[in-house]
């Protein structure tokens, strides 16, 4: 990216009410139109400590979701004026920031738990932008992209706001607008987070059935009744009972309807483990 110009002015973003700050980024503007996007829930499942309970349940090990930590912007900007300038910007407007040189630095930096987004140029170095979003989006979903350049053309900013992309932004843009899409963005976070939470929370429930409980969980959740549980794993029905009882009070779930939607949470398929 080129170097960041500033005009003085006095902004009217609540976060910077009667405050004075930079900024106006400025170099070729270029019209990108905006796309809304929904955001995306979260749908893979894992034990706690990372491990398989079930052949059926995809894996994703994460720190559990923090939803009383401060929100966390990250900038990962190569051009150090502009970082600089980004990093007093959403610094002076609350928001703790943390901020990178290289997508690999980035990468680098553990991952955090609490609702936070990512202010992203294009052009980096080596690993760029839009191959960092790749990255992004397959392994933190709860971090809403929101790109910033001086060279964006229409393709470029489709094919961001295609793999999920808060917002893009070409310069010239002002502070206004910027900080807008970063509260968007981390109450965008915020939602998935808690999903992460609530997730977690039923994952650990799971997590402390037995063998045989989770068996017959599959089983009661695809419809079947006590008997032909009862007849596909060679136990009695006052056995299958018994377990039926456990896992619903270890579940919290108060009737079938409840366990059903657990299970399809979970992602488990009907099928008992063997």
């Amino acid at each position: 990216m080129t170097m960041l110009q500033y005009e003085r002015r006095e902004l009217d973003h609540p976060r910077l009410a009667g405050a004075t700050a930079a900024t106006v980024l400025r170099n070729a503007p270029c019209l990108i139109p905006r796309v809304d996007r929904r955001r995306t829930d979260l749908t893979a499942a894992c034990r706690p400590d990372g491990s398989s309970p079930s052949p059926h349940l995809s894996i994703r090990e994460a720190q559990r979701p923090d939803l009383h930590a401060p929100p966390t912007v990250f900038v990962v900007e190569d051009d150090i004026s502009v970082r600089e300038a980004l990093e007093g910007l959403l610094e002076s407007a609350g928001w703790k920031v943390r901020s990178f040189a290289s997508a690999e630095a980035f990468l680098a930096h553990p991952v955090v738990s609490e609702p936070q987004c990512l202010v992203l140029d294009v052009g980096l170095p080596a690993l760029s932008g839009l191959d960092l979003q790749d990255r992004v989006a397959t392994e933190r979903r709860e971090m809403p992209i929101i790109f910033v350049t001086g060279n964006g053309d229409v393709p470029m900013s489709v094919r961001a706001m295609k793999a999920g992309a808060a917002e893009f932004l070409t310069k010239p843009f002002g502070e206004t607008e910027l900080l807008t899409a970063v509260e968007s963005a981390i109450e965008r976070s915020r939602r998935t987070v808690e999903e992460m939470a609530a997730l977690h929370l039923v994952q650990e429930r799971y997590g402390s059935l037995s063998r045989r409980e989770r068996q017959v969980m599959a089983l009661v959740a695809a419809g079947l009744s006590n008997k032909h549980v009862g007849a596909e794993l060679g136990i009695s029905d006052i056995t299958v009972k018994a377990h039926r009882g456990r896992l619903m009070e270890k579940m919290r779930a108060r009737s079938l309807a409840d366990l059903v939607n657990i299970s399809a949470t979970l992602g488990l398929d009907g099928r008992a483990e063997p």
